[in-house]
């Protein structure tokens, strides 16, 4: 397979993972905020019952998708009652604070070894986070030469004009680029409508859904594969 020109990544959970504040004990302390009993042993299965809200959505980036995603998850832990909009404000906002999460290991040497290799480095992410502050704040700015967010953009993943956005910036042809990301339907499937190769990151449980798709468990298997 000839050397890929530019690898663009999608963010959460791809290259930064959330902290307490995005975990049980989180959502738990915000509602109670908000005067909502909530269990924070039901997180998990609350934010895999609530995935089907996001990938039923059409493919326009608005707040109200997210603000009812995050109010889902917390009906499925047990919060029911007028504070759940207000909680699921404050967590969609929250969100976009970048001190709230952290780094994977693998992500700064995989993106240095990329950039050493001369393969040009993008982000585009289905979020309202401000890609300038966060290449800023986690110290990437020397790395990653081009960011598209869907708020900013107007589509989320996987429609194509995303994709079409940042290929166009980066100034590459589609089948020089891969896409890197951890949602199967958003970066992978959206990747190869866009003419695209799209790697799927399989941080953990793997989408059965991406049967002879380029797989890795972590981004350190990266270069070997586009270099």
């Amino acid at each position: 397979m000839a050397r890929t020109a530019a690898v663009f990544f999608d963010v959460d959970f791809t290259l930064i993972h959330p902290g307490p504040r995005f975990q049980g004990v989180g959502y738990q302390a915000t509602c109670r905020r908000h005067g909502l009993d909530v269990d924070a042993a039901r997180f998990d299965q609350a934010v895999a019952g609530a995935a089907s809200v996001l990938e039923s959505a059409d493919q326009l980036y608005e707040a109200r998708l997210y603000l009812n995603y995050t109010r889902r998850i917390i009906e499925l832990m047990g919060g029911i009652g007028a504070g759940a909009d207000a909680a699921a404000a404050e967590l969609y906002e929250a969100w976009a604070q970048h001190h709230h999460f952290s780094l994977y290991d693998d992500v700064t040497s995989t993106l240095a070894a990329l950039d050493r290799a001369g393969v040009r480095l993008g982000l585009i992410s289905n979020s309202h986070r401000p890609l300038a502050s966060f290449l800023s704040h986690f110290e990437l700015d020397d790395l990653i030469s081009v960011a598209v967010s869907s708020s900013e953009h107007g589509f989320l993943k996987p429609h194509p004009k995303i994709f079409q956005t940042a290929l166009s910036l980066m100034a590459v042809e589609p089948a020089d680029a891969a896409m890197v990301g951890d949602s199967y339907p958003q970066d992978v499937v959206g990747a190869g409508r866009a003419g695209m190769r799209g790697i799927l990151l399989a941080r953990g449980a793997i989408d059965p859904r991406s049967h002879g798709e380029t797989v890795i468990r972590s981004l350190t298997e990266l270069p070997e594969i586009v270099i």
